[in-house]
């Protein structure tokens, strides 16, 4: 069955049918389009998502990613970005197999449609041009064989009439027999045009238009089986990225499994153990005995006598001590060195004194000694400034302070071995050049040997440096620990506070004090105040001088105020945050936005 044999007389229908299969294809089209839009914005919002929870560089989260839970985070929003790709790979694809593809071949099926259904207004013309000739030809048969029967007719009378002339009756004859032969020609005419016309109806109904109309068949066939590609395109596209999307689901599935609880529990303890030792258990001190109070509490010996140890033991009895309290052990302040900072005082025989007994009392009186004695000068403590790095990380707990050494030792026994590899190819080759001078001038590698030398001496020094502070580190990483101090100098503050002038040893919390060493409290409180100044007098000297060119009011704690024009001393500079501390000549210092001065650094 065809469309040329059952639909010969359907053309308006074929017509309709045809068009209606290429307008399917535009809608297909259009709808496969619009689903690579989806797929374009959802992986773009994908993208987007992933970006947004993505930690950046140097935040704490990227600090924190060495643990696995939050690596694994990670790892899902990789996978989750790959999956976004496979995403616009899908897009991509359909755009390019489906909807280009089907595009272009709808152009060449319009175009062959619009062919074939010229082809058919072409027979159809052709035939009604041949029709035409025959009903003309017709026509005229039929008006010329009506005179020829009037002629005959007429001569026929024209015989029998008495009254006519022998020449009106051959006139009349005449006339008859032309009509007549008028009339054969017409008709002949007519046959001929009647045959004309049968064979190319003929050959219209039975050759031109079942061909013109199987040809839309078969056309129509191919748009059908075109678009029936893009539909199994339309799935095989996603599921040929299945694998891809089944991949990146089993990594996210992978990440989670990767977490592992107790891997995370002993990171954090790697990363943060400090190496200090759990403090032991305090002793009563019994400041009852051998203190004399003073009958006034503005008086100097009140300010030396704390008002009763069980008073003050009521009213610290909360405070935990300074190793677990909010203070950063990184950056204690000076308060915290008391068991080193100060002359330890009197302790029952059967244990070392107590830190937090041996210095909430001097700090009270510290306090008090600065109300009334000496304005307090700003200093780290009160402006609550992350401690100064050193280079052989002094400022960190012992422990993390062992592995920063350690792997300071490794990054330079590295950077050793690739010198001594670079020059020992340098002393290859210098002796290829040497035993082969066409190759090159030995001469030319003398700077390059020398600068190699050089960094390899440099590099040597720097590992015996940080090897001597990490055999320090392990030294004496245990009783620091103990003491509760970062502080390596903290050692010659006891010796430094005596007024005696003796040489005092390292004050060892596992050994008693002798009444001998131990001087009065009211040296201590002294010894203390004078010790937390030139503490601070020696963090605090002058580098240079800045000039204020704007008005600061210093309303911030740990900031002073500053007059356009006022020249002061800068004691510390800028570190990178925007602030330079400075001195006034009263001695007030706080620190002032390095953008409103001109500084001037001595050499």
């Amino acid at each position: 069955m065809d469309w040329g044999t059952d639909l010969w007389d359907q053309y308006d229908i074929i017509d309709k049918h045809t068009q209606s299969g290429l307008e399917l294809v535009e809608k297909y089209v259009k709808f496969v389009k619009e689903r690579t839009e989806i797929e374009q914005n959802y992986a773009k919002q994908l993208r987007n998502l992933t970006k947004k929870y993505n930690p950046k560089r140097g935040c704490r989260e990227e600090q924190e990613c060495r643990f696995s839970n939050h690596q694994s985070f990670l790892d899902i929003l990789n996978e989750m970005n790959d999956y976004a790709g496979q995403r616009e790979l899908i897009a991509e694809n359909m755009m390019m197999n489906i909807c280009i593809e089907l595009t272009k071949y709808l152009q060449e099926l319009k175009m062959e449609r619009k062919t074939h259904l010229s082809e058919a207004k072409k027979a159809q013309q052709s035939l009604e041009s041949t029709y035409k000739q025959l009903d003309s030809s017709k026509k005229r048969f039929e008006r010329e064989w009506r005179e020829a029967d009037k002629a005959a007719q007429y001569a026929e009378k024209t015989d029998q009439d008495i009254n006519a002339t022998k020449a009106d009756v051959e006139k009349a004859k005449q006339q008859a027999n032309m009509r007549t032969h008028i009339a054969e020609e017409c008709k002949n005419d007519y046959a001929a045009q009647l045959q004309k016309y049968n064979q190319e109806q003929s050959r219209f109904y039975f050759s031109d238009v079942p061909l013109i109309f199987n040809k839309l068949q078969d056309m129509d066939e191919r748009r059908v089986r075109k678009l029936a590609q893009g539909y199994v395109l339309f799935s095989d596209t996603e599921r040929h990225v299945m694998p891809i999307i089944g991949k990146c689901l089993e990594g996210v599935t992978k990440a989670g499994t990767n977490v592992n609880e107790r891997n995370d529990s002993i990171a954090l303890i790697e990363q943060y153990k400090s190496g200090f030792e759990r403090p032991g258990d305090l002793d009563f001190e019994d400041y009852s005995q051998g203190i004399n109070r003073a009958s006034s509490d503005s008086s100097l010996g009140t300010l030396g006598t704390p008002k009763g140890p069980l008073e003050l033991l009521g009213k610290n009895r909360s405070k935990p001590f300074w190793l677990f309290s909010k203070k950063s052990k990184l950056s204690p302040s000076p308060s915290s060195l008391t068991p080193l900072a100060t002359p330890p005082a009197p302790s029952p025989a059967n244990g070392p004194p107590s830190p937090k007994f041996g210095r909430d009392p001097l700090s009270y009186c510290l306090k008090e000694i600065n109300k009334t004695v000496k304005p307090r000068i700003s200093s780290f403590r009160t402006l609550g400034r992350t401690p100064t790095v050193t280079e052989d990380f002094g400022h960190l707990p012992p422990e993390q302070r062992r592995k920063r050494l350690q792997q300071k030792l490794d990054d330079i026994g590295k950077e050793l071995q690739k010198e001594a590899d670079q020059s020992e190819a340098l002393g290859k080759m210098k002796d290829v050049y040497e035993k082969n001078p066409q190759m090159g001038d030995p001469a030319s590698l003398s700077p390059q040997i020398n600068q190699t030398a050089q960094n390899m001496e440099r590099l040597r020094g720097e590992l015996n440096k940080y090897e001597s502070w990490l055999i320090e580190a392990g030294r004496r990483g245990d009783s620091m620990l103990r003491r509760g101090t970062l502080r390596e100098d903290a050692l010659s503050y006891t010796s430094h506070s005596n007024n005696n002038g003796s040489t005092h040893e390292p004050y060892s919390p596992d050994r008693t004090h002798s009444e001998e060493g131990t001087p009065d409290p009211s040296q201590a409180i002294y010894a203390e105040f004078d010790d937390d100044f030139e503490e601070e007098e020696e963090l605090v000297a002058p580098i240079g001088q800045c000039t204020a060119m704007y008005n600061f009011p210093g309303a911030s704690e740990g900031t002073i105020t500053m007059q356009e024009g006022e020249v002061l001393s800068v004691v510390e500079e800028d570190k990178g945050d925007g602030w330079t501390r400075v001195r006034r000549a009263n001695g007030n210092e706080g620190y002032i936005p390095t953008s409103y001065v001109s500084i001037s650094i001595s050499k």
